[in-house]
C-alpha cells in the first residue's frame, strides 16, 4: 500500500471511532499540537557510515519519524543503531539488505546515502515500491539510469529529491552570494548573450579534485563486518583492497568519478538553472587531460561544455587552483567575478529592482505531504546529472564528444554510448532492461 492510500484509509478509521480521545490516534508535536499517524512521515536510511549520519538524513521528529536503517557493513549499521536510540530514543528496523528497508511499509521515504554505483537501481526499485525518494548526489552514475529514474517517476508520481541545494538556499561556492541574485542578473541580459561560466579552483571546486584512485591494487581479505558482494552489487567483482570502498570509492569508475562526479552537481546544476537550461543539455564536451587509468580516476585539466546557442561551462582542475582573477561568469557586456564583484556600475541597485525568479518549493516534507514537485525534481536533477556524466564519458575515452540532446545520445561514437549504461552484475542486471 502507498502512503496516499494508507492516509485515505487511516482518516476513515479516525473518523469511524470518534468516541475514542484523539491521543489514541496520534501525539502531540513539540510545540503541544496534535500530530496524526497520517501526518508524521516516516524515513528509512540505507548507507549510514558517512553521509548517512549527516544531520540532513539522520534524524527523527514530529514531523518525520527514523524507522529504518540499512548498511553492507555490519559496524556502521550498529553504531548508527546505537546512534538513534541514545539520540532519539528509536528503534529503528535494521536491514543488511536494502530491498528489505525499501518494501517495508512502515517507511514512507527512502534516504540513499550509497555510493553512486547504487543510486539509481535502489531508486528504481523505490519507485515501484510506492516510496518518495531522498537521494544523494550525484543523482545516478550514468545517464541511462539518470533517464530511467527520471521516466519511471513520471509514470509513477513519486516524490524525489536530488540532495544539492544551492539552486534555492545558501551562499553559492565562492561567489560571497546565493544563486537567486545571479539569475536575475543573467535573466535581465545586461551581461549579454552568449555566457561563459568558469567553475575553477577560485570558486573552491577543487578542494575534491585529487580524490583519485590507485592502480594496481593487492587483494585482501574481506573484513568480517563487510558484505563485500552486497557492496559491489552491479559493479564488476575485483578483489577486496580498503581503498576501493567507504570513504575512497569516488577515486574508482566503477562506483563513482572522483571529484568530478562528487561534486559536479554541486556546481553545475545551479549554473543550469542560472543559464535557463533545466531542460537542456549541452552540444559538445571536450577534455584536457592525461589518458585515464581504465579502473582508477586519474587527474585531468580542463572540461568544456558547449550548448547550441554557444553558452559555455568550464571546469578547470590541475593548473587552475590560482589561476588568478578570471570572470566566473562573462558575457558580451559584463562580467560577475569571485564575491560578485560585477564590470557593470551599481549591479546591486539593478538587481534589487528586478523582479525575483519564480517561488521554489523547498520543503521536501511538505511536497511529500502536497505532492508538489520539489525544487531539484527529477527532471532538473537527470539533465545537470547528466552534464556532470557527459563529463565523466568524454574524460574515461580522452576526447571530444557531440550529443544529440533530443535522443540523450553521443554523435558517431559508439564507444561513447556503450557508457550510457553499463552491464550490471549478476541479478541487477533486470534494472537496466
Amino acid at each position: 500500500m502507498d502512503r496516499r492510500s494508507f492516509v485515505k484509509k487511516s482518516a476513515l478509521a479516525v473518523t469511524a471511532a470518534t468516541i475514542l480521545p484523539r491521543k489514541v490516534f496520534g501525539k502531540m508535536g513539540g510545540d503541544n499540537s496534535y500530530i496524526a499517524p497520517s501526518d508524521q512521515i516516516t524515513h528509512g536510511v540505507i548507507g549510514v557510515g558517512g553521509i548517512g549520519r549527516s544531520p540532513n538524513h539522520f534524524f527523527s521528529n514530529d514531523r518525520c519519524r527514523l524507522v529504518a536503517l540499512c548498511d553492507a557493513d555490519a559496524k556502521h549499521l550498529s553504531s548508527a543503531d546505537e546512534a538513534a536510540k541514545k539520540r532519539f530514543d528509536v528503534n529503528a528496523a535494521i536491514y543488511r539488505d536494502w530491498r528489505e528497508l525499501v518494501h517495508d511499509p512502515n517507511v514512507d521515504i527512502v534516504h540513499i546515502a550509497t555510493p553512486p554505483h547504487w543510486h539509481g537501481i535502489m531508486s528504481l526499485e523505490a519507485i515501484a515500491a510506492g516510496k518518495d525518494i531522498f537521494c544523494e548526489k550525484p543523482m545516478t552514475r550514468t545517464i541511462g539510469e539518470s533517464r530511467r529514474v527520471m521516466e519511471a517517476i513520471q509514470h509513477r508520481g513519486n516524490i524525489f529529491r536530488l540532495n544539492t541545494w544551492f539552486r534555492f538556499t545558501d551562499t553559492f561556492y565562492g561567489l560571497g552570494t546565493e544563486v537567486k541574485p545571479l539569475k536575475k542578473l543573467v535573466q535581465s541580459g545586461l551581461l549579454g548573450w552568449p555566457l561563459t561560466v568558469r567553475i575553477s579552483g577560485a570558486t573552491g571546486f577543487t578542494w575534491k579534485f585529487y580524490w583519485t584512485g590507485k592502480e594496481n591494487l593487492s587483494p585482501e581479505p574481506v573484513p568480517a563486518e563487510l558484505d563485500y558482494d552486497m557492496w559491489l552489487g552491479p559493479a564488476p567483482m575485483k578483489p577486496y583492497n580498503p581503498h576501493r570502498v567507504h570513504q575512497t570509492f569516488r577515486g574508482y569508475w566503477d562506483y563513482d568519478g572522483g571529484g568530478l562526479a562528487d561534486m559536479g552537481q554541486h556546481y553545475i546544476d545551479p549554473v543550469q538553472y542560472i543559464l535557463g537550461k533545466d531542460d537542456d543539455f549541452p552540444v559538445k564536451v571536450e577534455v584536457d587531460a592525461p589518458q585515464q587509468h581504465p579502473d582508477a580516476v586519474g587527474i585531468w585539466r580542463s572540461i568544456t561544455y558547449t550548448y547550441a546557442d554557444g553558452c559555455r561551462i568550464i571546469l578547470e582542475g590541475e593548473g587552475y587552483e590560482s589561476s588568478g582573477k578570471v570572470p566566473y561568469i562573462e558575457g558580451p557586456e559584463g562580467c560577475v567575478y569571485k564575491g560578485f564583484e560585477c564590470t557593470i556600475p551599481n549591479v546591486w541597485d539593478i538587481i534589487n529592482e528586478l523582479p525575483d525568479p519564480q517561488p521554489q518549493n523547498t520543503d521536501f516534507l511538505d511536497c511529500v505531504h502536497t505532492r508538489r514537485k520539489f525544487a531539484l525534481d527529477e527532471i532538473k536533477g537527470h539533465h545537470s546529472c547528466t552534464v556532470v556524466n557527459m563529463g565523466v564519458v568524454a574524460l574515461r575515452l580522452g576526447r571530444t564528444l557531440h550529443f544529440d540532446p533530443l535522443a540523450q545520445r553521443f554523435v558517431g561514437d559508439e564507444a561513447a554510448n556503450l557508457l550510457l549504461d553499463q552491464p550490471a552484475r549478476g541479478e541487477w542486471a533486470k534494472y537496466l532492461l
